[in-house]
């Protein structure tokens, strides 16, 4: 019969070939993938898109195998599987790396197949999702320059993609080396508990270049990359839970920054939620509560997704809904630092600034900030290069801004947190617990009137009374008389305000005006 071969028909050929790729022909590979809590690249893939919508490209493709070593290396599909799928409904690139194949390193041939997938969500705008869990680049090929000498393209791709399309990687095992560059310039990063690790080099690399003795988890654990430097946005519990997120997450964002964000049914909060608003800022200026009761009491019921709760806890940052809206939610936290923005906080808030107005996201402000802290730690940190980071992206935002000053909005951290006339915010309001000034009226007392307070006959009681003479002037309603703010409200009126300053404002602010540059020089 015409077409056939020893292997059969052109057709039996086919059905063999896939079928060789399939979990079930390699079922002792993936049941120790599965001894170690993790899915394969396969499961993962199933679990996370809409039935049936995965379309593999690249499959049939076989590593190089023309270097030293290398000439019987088998790596089915060259370790990742590549192609195009549908999540909730809308079109992605995904690229999965397979831990089962050579431990889920990167081939040349490979790192093209990347390449061409993240080449058509740039060119279809889609968004990119990196499934990641390998080692990084092959060894066997990484040591023949023929291999590395022309370098990765991805990395221009990736840029390129940035503020274009959702981009976004989940570290599902090791991920040290090439995994954690790839997820670096993601817009947002997931880890697994039980088994993931990032960082520029493993343990093994680690002590062979510099001697240090050190141990995965210690090195790029999530501990370490989420709660301590940020690197990771959020943990997940599982594989599972991990893909859930990843959903959770486009859920916000428009395919590409020329859309605008889905709209959702409107879920009203809880009516409790809306009361509190009433009584979460206590009368006692020093005393903590937790902002999250605010953001829930404005924000649509079960809306709120919370972005690096665990890295600079002192500043909230999250996706939620307002009126059924997708918007990005900056709240100072007083039960941590007392709200102070510290460097983590700065880079923190930059970033997901500039993620939210990259895809239209309308930002909302709730302001209680002391200000920024202050101290040889804090210069340590660079802590001014890191506040003009926040300060940078919220003057490069062209998105809607409201600002509810809830309590205290104090000096340049007030600013920061778009309070007032600074960045010109399309609603700012402040509550009638609000108190808005240069800074801390003890802190003030204390270096402008120590003369005054000392000459006094009692001290004490000259330093209080001071004190108390400006803090009357620092009231909402006094900001309100000369038109620094545009209203105070009753915190109950919050939601609703919000919704109709979004409603009547567009998406973008086209008639900003700027000049003839090419390129803003961010501060960091």
């Amino acid at each position: 019969m015409t077409g056939q071969s020893n292997g059969g028909t052109p057709m039996q050929m086919l059905a063999a070939a896939r079928a060789a790729l399939a979990d079930a022909a390699r079922t002792p590979a993936i049941e120790r993938q599965h001894r170690l809590g993790k899915m394969s690249a396969r499961e993962r893939i199933a679990a996370l898109v809409d039935r049936g919508s995965f379309h593999e490209i690249g499959a049939m493709v076989q590593p190089k195998r023309d270097t030293f070593g290398t000439q019987d290396l088998q790596a089915p599909a060259d370790g990742v599987l590549t192609g195009y799928a549908r999540i909730d409904g809308r079109a992605v690139g995904l690229c999965a790396f397979d831990f089962t194949v050579l431990g889920g390193s990167n081939g040349r041939v490979g790192e093209h197949k990347v390449e061409r997938i993240a080449t058509h969500c740039l060119e279809h705008g889609c968004a990119l999702v990196l499934l990641l869990d390998g080692g990084g680049h092959r060894i066997q090929e990484g040591l023949d320059s023929r291999h590395f000498a022309e370098g990765s393209r991805y990395f221009q791709i990736a840029a390129n993609l940035s503020g274009w399309v959702p981009t976004m990687a989940l570290i599902m095992g090791p991920g040290f080396a090439g995994p954690s560059n790839f997820a670096a310039l993601c817009d947002f990063v997931v880890m697994v508990r039980s088994t993931s690790t990032m960082g520029i080099a493993g343990p093994a690399l680690v002590a062979a270049a510099t001697g240090e003795v050190t141990d995965k988890d210690s090195l790029g654990g999530p501990d370490v990359q989420a709660d301590r430097n940020g690197l990771a946005d959020l943990v997940a519990d599982s594989d599972s839970h991990a893909l859930e997120l990843a959903r959770r997450y486009l859920e916000f964002l428009p395919a590409n920054a020329g859309e605008s964000p889905p709209r959702r049914e409107v879920r009203e909060p809880a009516s409790d939620d809306e009361e509190r608003l009433l009584i979460v800022v206590p009368d006692d200026t020093r005393k903590a509560y937790d902002v999250k009761d605010v953001v829930r009491g404005i924000c649509d019921a079960d809306s709120v997704f919370e972005i690096k709760p665990m890295f600079a806890p002192n500043l909230v940052t999250a996706f939620a809904r307002v009126g059924g809206r997708a918007v990005g939610v900056v709240a100072n936290q007083p039960l941590h630092l007392a709200g102070t923005l510290d460097a983590r906080a700065c880079e923190k808030g930059a970033h997901f600034i500039s993620v939210c107005d990259a895809f239209g996201l309308p930002l909302i402000y709730l302001v209680d900030v002391p200000g920024f802290l202050v101290g040889s730690a804090a210069e340590d940190s660079a802590l001014a290069r890191r506040s003009a980071r926040l300060l940078f992206e919220l003057a490069q935002a062209t998105v809607p801004r409201v600002s509810v000053v809830m309590r205290k909005g104090y000096g340049l951290g007030y600013i920061a947190m778009c309070g007032g006339r600074s960045f010109d915010a399309d609603l700012c309001l402040a509550w009638p617990t609000a108190e808005i000034c240069a800074m801390s009226v003890e802190g003030a007392v204390d270096v402008a009137y120590a003369r005054q307070v000392s000459a006094a006959a009692d001290p004490a009681a000259k330093r209080e009374e001071l004190i108390q003479r400006f803090r009357s002037q620092l009231g909402a309603f006094h900001a309100a008389e000369h038109f620094g703010i545009d209203d105070v409200i009753d915190p109950r009126e919050t939601r609703s305000a919000i919704i109709a300053t979004l409603d009547r404002c567009p998406q973008r602010k086209q008639n900003r005006a700027r000049s003839p540059r090419f390129h803003g020089i961010s501060p960091i």
